[in-house]
This record gives C-alpha cells, sequence and structure tokens, in this order.
C-alpha cells in the first residue's frame, strides 16, 4: 500500500494479470450464453476486449462499451445460467478498471468474474451447489501469483450480493489462507 491507507499501488501489469485471469474465468462459461442466445455477440465482444488489454492493448471506450454491452446482454438473457455468463464476461471486461482504493469493493474487479462464473456453472447444472464449488476451487488452483498479490492489496470483499456474493467471499477466502500457485 501506498503511504495514503486509502490508496493502493497498482501498475498496467496488475491490472493485466487480474484482466487475464477474469477473461480466462468468464472464457469458460461463455458457452452456456452462446447456446441460450447465439446470435448474440456481447459477451464474447467483451471478452476478447479483456484479452486484447491483458495483452498489452489499452485501456480505452471500447473496453468501457464492451462491458456496458454484456451487462445488457446479462439483463436480456432468457435463464439465470445464461444472464450470469454474460455477467462473468462483463466483469472480465470490468477487470481493467479495478480502481486503486483500499474499498472491499474493488474485490469484484478482481473476483467477479469467477464468481459469476461460478454461479453459471451451477445454475446450468441444475443449481448444483457442488457444480459451483468445484469452479470455486479450479478458479483457486488457477490464480497467478500476480492476481494474490493484488488481491490481498485489498480488504475482504463485504457481505451481500446473493449466491455470487457467496461464491465470491468462497474464493477470497481461498486464495487469502494459502495458495499452491498456478495448476
Amino acid at each position: 500500500m501506498a503511504d495514503d491507507t486509502r490508496t493502493i499501488v497498482l501498475s498496467k501489469q496488475d491490472l493485466r494479470e487480474v484482466t487475464r485471469y477474469a477473461a480466462v474465468s468468464a472464457r469458460e462459461v461463455l458457452e452456456i450464453f452462446e447456446d441460450a442466445h447465439p446470435a448474440d455477440p456481447r459477451p464474447r465482444d467483451a471478452i476478447d476486449a479483456a484479452w486484447t488489454f491483458a495483452r498489452g492493448g489499452e485501456r480505452g471506450k471500447a473496453l468501457r462499451d464492451t462491458a456496458w454491452a454484456a451487462h445488457k446482454a446479462a439483463r436480456d438473457a432468457d435463464t439465470a445460467a445464461a444472464g450470469d455468463a454474460a455477467r462473468a464476461a462483463m466483469s472480465a471486461a470490468s477487470a481493467a478498471y479495478l480502481h486503486p482504493l483500499a474499498d472491499a469493493h474493488q474485490v469484484k474487479h478482481i473476483l467477479g468474474a469467477a464468481a459469476h462464473a461460478a454461479r453459471a456453472a451451477e445454475l446450468a447444472a441444475g443449481g448444483h451447489r457442488a457444480v459451483g464449488a468445484a469452479y470455486v476451487d479450479k478458479a483457486r488452483r488457477r490464480a497467478a501469483p500476480g492476481v494474490l498479490d493484488v488481491l490481498r492489496r485489498y480488504p475482504s470483499p463485504p457481505r451481500g450480493g446473493g449466491r455470487v456474493g457467496e461464491l465470491l467471499r468462497e474464493l477470497d477466502a481461498a486464495l487469502r489462507s494459502g495458495h499452491p500457485g498456478p495448476e
């Protein structure tokens, strides 16, 4: 942390690491959305934009616009699973906009895509919580040291947020409690 306890130092590389992690999480459940809405490219566009940034692209209007479009796709989705898959894509594009503030809500930028992806997978499997828990474990194992480093600069996430909030807090707790490294 910087001298001001309200400010967190973040480099562009930190943002790229977090965005890469979020993009992988969202990509894993994109098929859930695309099976329900094969003609709607908005979530895929958001994930592609996140990947572009993660690989060295700029953080600009196009990235932000794709995040908003994926958010709208989530609202338009016919099923809850497709909606959460689109929210995972929105969260992937939004990860690039992690704010350098010691605010617990910022953890959603880091882990939101994985939490929404876990919920999408859970819902697609008939609401079986074990599927969401398995996805959280997979997301925990996939987190690179750079993602863990950024996460640990922030306070723990806030309560609330329904089942997605639960999954986010489970992932956060698992990552903060110790981590053997990427798979």
